[in-house]
């Protein structure tokens, strides 16, 4: 195994990047071929999948986005970090850079912004995979993000010190010998100031307890799309310890996708990446093989797997 010195050295790849009106949006694109969509959740950023990058790059076009306020993007203070807001984000890049024929990979609130973007850009997408993630009204709120809602005190805790990307080190593997102190320092490693979590805390906040929230409806109608989401293979990969979002959200998504396949990881928790990467690449593959995409390509004989035009390169 290489020598690894600093959590960079677990995700030795540049970020491209948009520009959102103003905001830099930044993604790592790696590889060519079919590609590969990465969607990742709160308190992660795209060095979640670094794994997935590493292992498909050559075969597939890897996509990792940060979205806005998270990773590498840029962290902008006076910005609406809703989920509506977030698909429109993903949208544009897909616009942007013309991605046809991918295969959606997402986790965490990462699904609902992924899947949100599939309902709007179904032609882009070809086929979905799943960990722990929902989108549609949460069903429970967990009594540990709850408390991260309390006024003032849960801002001052996830941003001020920074208690909710932390405690995920620990909370969100069912064995914490999963994650090494470079895997941990490099989770948390682009939320290191208040400035820096602003996106942290507005995503726990962005999670609706009723249906006077906008996000409630927003869900509501993600989870109304799921029938014309039928025709894409689909599959699952589920850590079942994951406290969070525990295996009844694994049953729901398998009422609304009733033709998607499931493996359910018994002793894996929500970060299913870090606890089970040689699982979860050897599913894809699996599933990847399993359903090929037709020979469908683009209508004018374009080479779908090229981006429209060379992004900026970045660190």
């Amino acid at each position: 195994m290489p020598r690894v010195d600093s959590w960079s050295d677990l995700l030795p790849y540049t970020s491209a990047e948009i520009d959102l009106d103003g905001h830099a949006y930044r993604y790592i694109d790696e590889g060519q071929g079919d590609p590969i969509v990465m969607s990742h959740g709160n308190p992660t950023w795209s060095f979640y999948w670094r794994e997935l990058v590493s292992s498909f790059r050559e075969t597939h076009r890897t996509i990792a986005v940060d979205h806005l306020g998270c990773g590498r993007s840029d962290k902008p203070q006076n910005y609406p970090y809703s989920l509506s807001a977030h698909v429109d984000n993903l949208t544009t890049l897909l616009d942007r850079i013309d991605i046809r024929g991918a295969t959606l990979v997402a986790h965490d609130w990462g699904g609902a912004i992924g899947l949100g973007a599939v309902l709007k850009r179904p032609e882009r997408f070809a086929r979905i995979v799943l960990l722990n993630t929902a989108a549609f009204p949460p069903p429970y709120i967990p009594l540990r993000i709850r408390s991260c809602r309390l006024p003032l005190l849960g801002t001052l805790g996830m941003r001020g010190l920074n208690l909710f990307a932390r405690a995920a080190l620990w909370m969100a593997v069912e064995k914490r010998s999963s994650l090494s102190p470079e895997a941990k320092r490099g989770l948390i490693a682009p939320y290191h100031d208040w400035k820096s979590r602003i996106a942290i805390d507005r995503f726990v906040h962005d999670i609706p307890l009723t249906r006077k929230h906008p996000t409630w409806s927003v869900l509501e109608e993600i989870e109304k799309g799921f029938p014309g989401l039928s025709s894409m293979p689909s599959t699952m990969i589920w850590g079942m310890k994951d406290w969070c979002f525990r295996p009844e959200c694994l049953y729901r998504l398998q009422e609304l996708l009733p033709d998607a396949t499931s493996v359910e990881l018994n002793d894996v928790g929500h970060y299913v990446m870090e606890e089970a990467p040689e699982c979860v690449v050897k599913c894809m593959r699996e599933f990847l093989d399993a359903n090929p995409l037709s020979d469908q390509g683009d209508a004018a004989g374009e080479d779908v797997s090229s981006p429209a035009g060379t992004p900026k390169a970045l660190e």
